[in-house]
């Protein structure tokens, strides 16, 4: 076996999605790669802090050329990100889709600011109810 053979992880992502864009993105610049542990996280996406998220895997003699390659699209990581749930603390993932693109629906804002309004006068009156806490950008749910 050839060193110039040897299959290294690239990169890791906790986002499948974005471990697929950027594999996409090698792929179309002629890179062979493939995405590894996905359907691990799948199955269950409380393993994706455990397996180190799905990992990248490219051949060593292309690493180089996959840095130059993302450098020059530029880099997605900021996307791939995790919000954490400061009373449990941890990781918030989506209960219906298993997507990590959540936020906070108290820092989340809104192309309408009429219901923006109404939701922080109402925690203005009762600031320990709230319905749910979590909205996924994924499904579009919000959740506790």
């Amino acid at each position: 076996m050839n060193t110039d053979d040897k299959i290294i992880t690239f990169e890791s992502y906790y986002d499948p999605m974005l471990a697929h864009i950027i594999r996409t993105r090698l792929e179309a610049n002629g890179i062979a790669c493939f995405v590894a542990d996905e359907n691990t996280i799948g199955a269950n996406p409380l393993y994706n802090q455990a397996v180190g998220g799905v990992k990248l895997k490219i051949f060593e003699k292309d690493l180089e050329r996959c840095r130059e390659i993302l450098a020059s699209k530029g880099d997605l990581h900021e996307m791939d990100h995790f919000e954490v749930d400061d009373e449990s603390n941890t990781y918030v993932v989506c209960p219906y889709c298993a997507s990590t693109n959540v936020v906070n629906i108290a820092v989340r804002k809104s192309d309408d600011e009429w219901p923006s309004f109404l939701n922080s006068l109402s925690n203005l009156i009762n600031p320990f109810h709230s319905d749910k806490n979590w909205y996924c950008y994924n499904c579009k749910h919000d959740f506790e």
